[in-house]
């Protein structure tokens, strides 16, 4: 799996005139949002789930409504971006990681939300799927079955549809995302989106973190934050949040806007093949066979069925506002 990733991103970026700086600052991002799913293992360890997607989302809420203008996009695409992204990602994610779903694994999942997002703008946005993409998509889909299918034979099999339901979660969040900046009332700062669908998901998470975990929870995990055993938690959120999302996005986002869409993201296909390495090494997880097998599949789907970039260079908002958040 990883020799074949390097390949098809060593090749597009020959193909896109890539500088070396680049290539390696598009790999340093890979790098960033591979270790993030290490960075989220460690602090679920130390936080109930949903409180923790909460706090991730209010700390970048607080800087966005302070410093950061509003985008000039539609309220309800706005709001739809924030629930599909941030929500329900999230909340699926995160409790599928906490009740069982491998670090490594997740991350490889988690890319299903590229063939789930050109399915659902052909049926919901009528989007012409082309025989490429259909192949791709059904790649992808083979892989993640037989991923499915090993697990439901040796672990269960929940955290595994949580993780997939995040995707897709992730999905919606992408086409609210495309059509919030098809009906922008003029520019858009890619990053100021990102930033403003941050805050979106806390008061959803707040809430559902009080109902089904309750306020139990909540004193027990910040009266731990502060102590010493309590440090863990506190970096994985930080890295998540800085590291993660800023630094990695803000680098993506000036990578989107030198080089074509198509060229730069191929690049993100090497974020799983972080997150497992990472996982083995760190969390001694040891990949099956026919997970590392259906990897394989799994990401030449993706590469597969995301759609080439149009001849003509797009606007930079179009190009890089879907590739900015990143888990």
């Amino acid at each position: 799996m990883k020799t074949l990733s390097i390949v098809f991103v060593v090749d597009a970026a020959q193909r896109g005139g890539v500088t070396t700086r680049d290539r390696l600052l598009a790999c340093f991002v890979a790098v960033l949002w591979g270790v993030n799913f290490l960075a989220i293992h460690i602090s679920l360890e130390h936080w109930p789930p949903l409180l923790l997607a909460a706090v991730r989302f209010v700390v970048m809420a607080v800087p966005a409504l302070l410093f950061v203008p509003r985008p000039p996009v539609p309220l309800r695409w706005l709001l739809a971006y924030g629930v599909g992204f941030g929500t329900l990602q999230f909340v699926f994610l995160f409790v599928a990681m906490r009740i069982g779903m491998p670090t490594g694994l997740a991350s490889l999942v988690l890319q299903a939300s590229a063939p789930f997002t050109v399915l659902l703008g052909a049926v919901l946005l009528r989007e012409r799927l082309t025989p490429r993409q259909g192949v791709g998509i059904g790649l992808a889909v083979l892989g993640l079955a037989a991923i499915a299918v090993a697990r439901a034979q040796t672990a269960a099999l929940l955290p595994v549809v949580l993780t997939l339901l995040g995707a897709l979660g992730w999905a919606f969040g992408n086409l609210a995302n495309r059509l919030a900046l098809r009906d922008a009332r003029g520019p858009v700062n890619p990053m100021s989106l990102v930033m403003w669908m941050a805050v979106v998901p806390p008061l959803p998470l707040l809430a559902a973190s009080w109902l089904v975990e309750g306020p139990h929870a909540w004193g027990t995990a910040f009266a731990a934050a502060v102590t010493p055993a309590g440090v863990p938690g506190l970096l994985g959120l930080a890295y998540t949040v800085v590291l993660g999302t800023l630094v990695g996005s803000g680098v993506w986002t000036v990578l989107m806007r030198k080089h074509p869409a198509g060229v730069v993201a191929p690049y993100s296909l090497l974020v799983p093949v972080v997150g497992m390495a990472v996982a083995a090494a760190v969390l001694g997880e040891r990949p099956s066979a026919v997970e590392l097998v259906s990897a394989v599949v799994i990401v030449g789907g993706v590469l597969l069925g995301t759609p080439r970039p149009p001849a003509t260079r797009t606007r930079p908002e179009e190009a890089v506002a879907v590739a900015v958040a990143r888990p």
